[in-house]
């Protein structure tokens, strides 16, 4: 089983209002296992770089007006991602980026149902949160200390620790079985699907508690709301 964990970083929030990617990060996981091999660019936008971005990423537009275009560097990418399944975190707004760029040089768009979302997975894990990739990192005791900015690859490197410490551990099941099922619950299609419990909850009320509300109910009369 061949996985891709990813990241992106870009000018902006929406490739609609003209914003592009400017650095792209991947690792590749074969049966549960950082093999080593990565995927690393840093990209031309052709345009300028809005202070709020590089803020966060400190890439500058001085600093990418050299280098490649997404158009020259696709086919590169699309041989590293081959048909593995991929995964980011927030995968919503990397695939939406990804897509755009594939758009631009008239290449198919990667399907939903081939990603995978840490922060939906996060979320049904850790309902109360937080849930950045930061907080993760401290939750499942991921080194992140190099993190001073955000960095494609780095962060790639570490969602890699992070998903596999949320799944189960490396090598699960002797790196022998598929990714746990589970997983197919957290792909960015899915979002907001509902999924049922492996057993019902318990009863929590009383019979006392059933009866009080069975009297309240009859109180409110025959034309309430509630019975309608």
């Amino acid at each position: 089983m061949r996985e891709i964990v990813f990241d992106t970083e870009t000018t902006g929030f929406k490739p609609d209002e003209g914003h592009r990617i400017v650095e792209i990060g991947m690792v590749e996981l074969v049966n549960r296992m950082p093999t080593g091999k990565h995927y690393h660019v840093y990209l031309n936008p052709e345009r300028d770089m809005p202070k709020e971005a590089e803020a966060v990423h400190g890439l500058s537009s001085a600093f990418l007006k050299d280098k490649p275009l997404f158009a020259s560097q696709a086919e590169a990418l699309m041989e590293f991602i081959g048909d593995a399944v991929l995964i980011a975190h927030n995968a919503t707004f990397d695939m939406t980026f990804i897509n755009a760029e594939l758009g631009y040089t008239d290449r198919l768009s990667i399907p939903p149902d081939r990603v995978i979302d840490t922060l939906l997975l996060a979320r049904r894990s850790h309902p109360m949160g937080p849930n950045s990739l930061d907080a993760l990192c401290k939750r499942y005791g991921v080194d992140n200390s190099r993190r001073t900015k955000h960095g494609a690859l780095l962060d790639a490197e570490l969602l890699a620790d992070v998903y596999l410490e949320m799944t189960g551990g490396k090598q699960t099941s002797l790196g022998l079985a598929a990714a746990p099922k589970s997983t197919k619950l957290y792909v960015v299609g899915s979002v907001g699907a509902p999924s049922q419990r492996l057993r019902p909850l318990s009863a929590r009320l009383t019979d006392d508690e059933r009866g009080a509300h069975a009297e309240a109910v009859e109180a409110l009369g025959p034309d309430a709301l509630w019975n309608q």
